[in-house]
């Protein structure tokens, strides 16, 4: 038996090492083991290494072709380097499907990916071939060629490549650092969100709470071995609780267990961590030559610098402020109403009473909506819209392997029936994913040297309502808006249409690449497109007349007040990377006087976000939290064509498709969308659709 098995493994061979044999050569998951994955990682670094020797020891002189281009385009055999091909599998696993096994070999993995990564960035011969190239081109290039040359050149600078040896051995010390202190950030919020749980056993604390949350409680508590119910700060159990939840001193508890995390006395504190990574960002910036980490970051956004940056939040400030103090105002009125002439309206109460307000407006609750979004009709109902405006079709194909069960695999076909792309869909939660939703590819596109287009695969991951053993899978209106801004960033990535892959699809600057997500967005509360797919599940009956109105009558409850919520996290963001002196200071006070501006409710002094702040702490958007803003601009003007112009119009949709959603980052973005426009967007649309400003 022993020889028969070591025989068995010495047949098998590595599906990474090897051509893929699938159709669209998508990824075979069902021939990938836990041992594959580091043996192409390590194959992949020396195939890499040897692939950047072919190029710094070409005795040629250095031209676009054989340094800039080669470096984008030396794929291996099938499309892949292997690299790239390992490493793009094993992080969408990380983040969809992962396990300890797979945690364990990425704290594995992840120093030597690092320190190669290090090694190409600051590689000088590499970095003297692309100067020689981008200083005196050897030929007239393509406005796309002139874009891959001026990344990879500003690529190599913005890594360190001008430094001396002392500053990259600085360097490189201080990334490490912040990548260390980054991940310990991560952890401690992690263990400190997962170290909290409310456990009701009494039945009378669940009064408000609708049956959804009940139910999903229970179950909580039954995967914990407790009777009763449990409830957690993760936002499916946090937000329905806030929201409904009748008994004002639980939600107060759960409020301040969610708003003080990382800040007491334990080992998950992370104040001076914050203050940490905050300075050693600053650092590196300036080691780099830049005032600030907010001077180093806006240079390759659509922003452009911290000016342009405060007058956006500032242009916000002035515009919605009136109607969100307003709107708490109201708010407050209703408390009173509810409760006495001497209530005082506290944060924990804020969403319960909010709600209320919104049912005496428009009766209208994110339950009522659930029958009328079946997921199954929903995504035909994504699908025709995509169709309606682009003449794109879907068609599952059972035959591409796929990593979970849960998982479909599409065909997408172009208006001229050609084959456009794969399409995933992963629309539920389980056990080893992360929360949340994204948009990510297993494959980018590009154009061969010999002229071919190859396609890209493109995979939409969410975490929507699961079916039960009673219902089908029933969205809120949320989760449905959700799925529409996952599918805008799988088209941006299904229509690329570009000579190079680091230019196609997503891989644009960080405050435009939600434009085609955020635009999409739109169509949720559109009367039109919902009565393309909304039934009742039961009964089959159309959504009715009455309560499409009560949706799009509702769209702007509370606008105001989130947008400024959105520009306090901007400020505040800002406040800290603009910083040109170390952060010495205290992190709650300096957080308080950093949003100050933006709030239109009375502070507590025994509270903080930047602890549990991920977005700017650990995760891309430091410096950059405004891009929710900034493109929520651009889809606000975008779609005011569409309005013009008429929703569905595909000739409109076929112009956003040509000069956006095909180019990549072949172009700056504000020229892509000029191209569209006609003109730079102002912030009327956005404060049109929010109801600031009357058209």
């Amino acid at each position: 038996m022993n020889i028969e098995k070591n025989t068995e493994n010495q047949k098998r061979q590595n599906p990474f090492l090897h051509p893929y044999n699938t159709p669209h050569n998508t990824v075979p998951f069902d021939r990938i083991q836990l041992a594959d994955y580091e043996e192409a990682f390590v194959e992949g670094i020396r195939r890499d290494d040897e692939e950047i020797d072919k190029i710094i020891h070409n005795p040629d002189a250095p031209t676009f072709d054989n340094t800039i281009a080669f470096q984008d385009d030396s794929k291996g055999p099938h499309y892949y380097d292997l690299l790239d091909r390992v490493s793009t599998v094993f992080s969408c696993m990380l983040s969809a499907e992962t396990n300890d096994d797979l945690d364990a070999l990425a704290q594995k993995m992840t120093p030597l990916l690092t320190k190669h990564a290090n090694d190409v960035s600051l590689n000088k011969e590499l970095f003297l071939r692309t100067k020689a190239v981008y200083d005196h081109p050897d030929r007239e290039l393509t406005v796309e060629e002139k874009t891959l040359l001026k990344n990879s050149y500003d690529g190599f600078v913005r890594s360190g490549a001008l430094l001396d040896d002392e500053g990259k051995e600085k360097l490189r010390k201080l990334t490490e650092e912040a990548s260390m202190l980054s991940l310990q950030f991560s952890q401690n919020l992690l263990k400190d969100t997962k170290a909290y749980t409310l456990h009701i056993t009494d039945e009378q604390q669940l009064a408000g709470l609708p049956q959804t949350a009940i139910d999903a409680a229970a179950l909580a508590a039954k995967e914990k071995g407790l009777e009763g119910w449990v409830f957690t700060l993760d936002y499916p159990s946090y937000s329905p609780f806030m929201t409904y939840s009748k008994v004002r001193s639980l939600r107060k508890e759960m409020y301040m267990a969610r708003n003080t995390l990382c800040i007491h006395d334990n080992e998950n504190n992370n104040l001076e961590i914050c203050k940490k990574i905050v300075n050693v960002r600053r650092e590196i910036a300036q080691l780099l030559g830049y005032d600030t980490y907010a001077d180093y970051v806006l240079e390759h956004r659509m922003a452009s610098n911290v000016k342009n940056v405060y007058k956006l939040l500032n242009d916000l400030i002035d515009a919605y402020r009136p109607t969100a103090t307003k709107e708490v105002e109201d708010i407050e009125n209703k408390a009173k109403a509810l409760e006495g002439p001497d209530f005082q309206l506290e944060p924990w109460d804020f969403s319960y009473y909010s709600h209320q307000l919104q049912m005496e407006r428009f009766n209208l609750d994110a339950e009522m909506l659930r029958p009328y979004f079946q997921l199954d009709k929903v995504i035909k109902g994504v699908f025709g819209l995509a169709h309606t405006l682009y003449g794109i079709t879907f068609q599952e194909n059972k035959d591409i392997p796929v990593y979970h069960p849960d998982v479909k695999a599409y065909e997408v076909y172009d208006k001229d029936g050609s084959y456009l792309a794969v399409f995933y869909a992963d629309f539920y939660p389980r056990k080893g994913k992360q929360g949340g939703a994204w948009m990510t590819e297993f494959q980018g596109q590009w154009i061969t040297r010999k002229g071919e287009n190859v396609r890209p695969h493109v995979s939409v991951v969410t975490n929507l309502t699961k079916p039960t053993a009673e219902k089908p899978a029933l969205l809120t209106l949320g989760e449905v808006e959700t799925f529409l801004h996952e599918f805008g960033h799988s088209l941006h990535g299904m229509f690329a249409n570009t000579r190079f892959e680091s230019l196609s699809g997503t891989n644009v600057w960080w405050d435009f690449v939600e434009l085609p997500s955020q635009f999409m967005e739109n169509y949720a509360t559109s009367k039109e497109f919902l009565r393309t797919f909304a039934f009742h599940y039961q009964t089959g009956e159309p959504i009715p007349d009455e309560l499409v109105d009560r949706i799009v009558a509702s769209r702007n409850f509370n606008a105001a007040y989130s947008c400024l919520r959105q520009v306090s996290f901007g400020l505040l963001d800002m406040a800290y990377y603009t910083k040109k002196e170390p952060f010495t200071g205290d992190i709650i006070p300096f957080e308080k006087k950093a949003w100050e501006k933006a709030m239109v409710m009375p502070q507590l002094p025994d509270t903080c976000m930047t602890t549990q702040f991920s977005h700017i702490m650990a995760g891309g958007y430091a410096a950059g939290y405004y891009s929710y803003k900034w493109a929520e601009v651009l889809d606000a003007d975008a779609f005011s064509v569409f309005k013009k112009e008429g929703i569905f119009n595909p000739v409109t949709a076929q112009r956003f498709r040509d000069c956006v959603l095909s180019k990549g980052g072949t172009e700056h973005p504000m020229t892509l969308y000029k191209r569209f426009r006609g003109g730079e967007p102002t912030i009327d649309a956005l404060l049109e659709r929010d109801g600031i400003k009357k058209n």
